[in-house]
């Protein structure tokens, strides 16, 4: 498969960061490590974003050093049993893929940055979060610490600078290789969609659902999901991250997929509902009830609007669907709130839930969900209805359109 991204996409990156960088301390990022699954063995690796947006690297323990004009890459050979496990670690390609010329080996890098490290009373990195992160109840990559304690057993004077925020400005707004990618992962997951439309009837779980998907975006050209799909039927549907798909399916009740193939790191997330028979006309309300609110969402995202101002006016908006349902008497946050307990929009990008900063208003190229839903667990009723849009001068331009919103 030819690749959207040439070693001139990264090489533009880094470019770009220098020059919102200002300082002259030397950036070192760290890409992640590999992390314990049981044993011996480890979870399927999955790159910093950040470092492949810089290098289009997929190696392990790497680092990317880049130091006024000089720029180089530090990445662990393997040897021995990890060779003969893992295969062996190919320099040249590594350089041909990032654009970067000068890559080392951990003893000859290390020597080299160390010599730098020494001197340096400041250094431009990327912070590392908390060991467990208490919101999302997970742990995190130890990388970035990995790093930061390396740096202070060379030079314990040295002081962090922190480069996240760079970074998020400089990847919130989408190049067209990166917006090509994820119109190829939104087509994929589209195509995919009907397919399961077209074979609901026969099939009696929501994990042959799940293969269904993943067989379609492997063999369409994704690397896999984007994320954990959820394919939730019925009152499974009104629990947000439902990830068991592991129940029978009921052709009198709705089914909920929520799911998005990736294509070259770049996700697509879309939300559908599916139906075996036609829907009962309370089902039928409530799609329609979020229908119009997707609608509504829609006609207020342009260049210039604040997301605290849009989300403001989607709750009061949804709040008078909901009291057509005959869900709420009262339109205030928490009657909404009971029925539609999560935000309309988020970031999409190198990650589902990509960087962006909220408190910043929309500008063009910038690419966002708009997934308004309904949950009624008490009607067994979930309905979530989303689609990836690109910010433009003109309006949104919504990559899944073509996806009927009922299959």
């Amino acid at each position: 498969m030819n690749s959207f991204f040439s070693a001139e996409f990264f090489k533009e990156n880094r470019a770009n960061l220098r020059k919102l960088f200002t300082g002259t301390a030397p950036i070192v990022l760290t890409a992640n490590g590999s992390l314990q699954r049981g044993g011996d063995s480890s979870y399927k690796f999955h790159q910093d974003s950040n470092f492949w947006y810089l290098t289009g690297i997929d190696e392990p323990d790497a680092l990317l050093v880049i130091d006024k004009d000089r720029e180089y890459l530090i990445v662990p050979k393997r040897e021995g049993v990890q060779e003969a496990f893992d295969g062996s670690t190919d320099f040249d390609e590594i350089a041909r893929i990032s654009g970067i010329e000068a890559v080392y080996d951990n003893k000859e890098g290390w020597d080299r940055l160390t010599k730098r490290l020494k001197k340096a009373k400041h250094i431009a990195t990327l912070s590392a979060a908390p060991s467990y992160i208490e919101h999302y109840r997970m742990f995190s990559n130890p990388a970035r610490q990995k790093l930061m304690d390396s740096v202070k057993e060379i030079n314990s004077e040295i002081t962090m600078l922190d480069l996240r925020q760079h970074l998020a400005k400089l990847r919130v707004i989408k190049q067209p290789a990166e917006i090509l990618a994820m119109k190829k992962a939104v087509n994929i997951t589209m195509a995919t969609f009907k397919d399961v439309a077209r074979s609901l009837k026969k099939l009696d779980n929501e994990f042959e659902v799940e293969a269904k998907l993943s067989y379609g975006f492997r063999n369409r050209g994704a690397s896999g999901h984007a994320y954990d799909p959820i394919v939730a039927s019925g009152l499974n549907a009104t629990t947000l991250h439902y990830l068991k798909n592991s129940d029978t399916l009921n052709s009198k009740e709705l089914l909920l997929i929520d799911a998005g193939s990736e294509v070259e790191h770049y996700a697509a997330d879309i939300t559908r509902v599916f139906a075996v028979n036609e829907p009962t006309k309370r089902q039928q309300a409530v799609v329609d009830a979020v229908i119009s609110v997707h609608e509504k969402a829609l006609s207020i995202l342009k260049p210039g609007v604040m997301m605290k101002d849009y989300e403001t006016q989607i709750e009061a908006f949804m709040g008078e669907k909901l009291r057509e349902l005959g869900l709420i008497k009262l339109i205030d946050h928490d009657s909404v709130r009971k029925f539609y307990p999560h935000s309309t929009s988020h970031f999409l990008g190198l990650d589902v839930h990509d960087v962006g900063d909220y408190d910043q208003p929309l500008e063009a190229g910038m690419i966002l969900t708009v997934e308004p839903g309904i949950y009624i667990p008490s009607e067994n009723i979930g309905v979530r209805l989303e689609d990836d849009v690109l910010i433009t001068t003109k309006g949104p331009l919504i990559f899944s359109k073509n996806l009927p919103f009922v299959l």
